[in-house]
């Protein structure tokens, strides 16, 4: 386990990306639970690596989401259907994920869905260099029908109670109080993350877990590749 500042895990990190060695661009997937901090993390990850002179494509799992009508048809608070309704596997797989790897054309587009407007997107179609690096956050990303698809996998860690006070202060809004962030939290999101915690076992998948329960004083653990 190696514990050090912020900027000593995103050098950790960036030089863990580096040393992927592959003929297409590398594609990170950063998972973990429901605000974790996996999209910071990301976020701040490509800033790195983009320093270091490398082509980042930066997606979220949430451009891939599938239209509220078929995420919601078990109900809104379902935690089955949170994971088994949420996500377009078959378009993330078609215009990203395989395109950017070793059998694609690197021909590739960013997102398929419109969370705010509950609308297909018709994004335009990119080329990415071979070196790019694909960092990708979001939840499930270990799941069957994803777990071949990154050549780097990390783990984002953080206690439920922490996870769930940032919620709180991230999700509230004018239309939405802080109590029910928490009922929502409680009834559908935490209960499907502990489904796939119990069925895929996350954490054994990973290459990188970082514990973020104080973002600003991070622990890591890299297991051999």
């Amino acid at each position: 386990m190696d514990h050090g500042t912020r900027g000593d895990l995103l050098g950790s990190l960036a030089e863990a990306v580096g040393a992927v060695a592959n003929g297409h661009p590398t594609r990170v997937g950063v998972d973990g639970v429901p605000a974790v901090g996996k999209t910071t993390l990301a976020d701040e990850l490509a800033v790195v690596l983009r320093a270091r002179g490398r082509e980042v494509i930066r997606v979220t799992i949430e451009d891939f989401l599938t239209p509220r009508s078929q995420r919601y048809r078990r109900g809104e608070d379902s935690a089955e259907g949170c994971y088994h309704d949420s996500f377009d596997f078959d378009a993330l797989h078609r215009v990203l994920l395989d395109p950017l790897g070793p059998d694609g054309d690197r021909r590739y587009r960013q997102a398929v869905y419109d969370k705010v407007t509950d609308t297909a997107l018709s994004e335009p179609v990119l080329m990415a260099p071979a070196d790019a690096v694909l960092l990708f956050d979001g939840v499930f990303l270990m799941r069957p029908e994803l777990i071949d698809r990154w050549d780097l996998r990390i783990f984002v860690s953080a206690a439920f109670e922490k996870t769930l006070d940032r919620a709180r202060t991230r999700d509230q809004s004018p239309s939405r109080s802080a109590t029910e962030v928490e009922r929502r939290y409680r009834s559908r999101y935490m209960p499907s993350q502990q489904f796939y915690f119990d069925t895929v076992r996350p954490t054994d998948h990973a290459d990188i877990i970082v514990h973020n329960d104080d973002p600003h004083q991070p622990a890591w653990q890299a297991r051999p590749r």
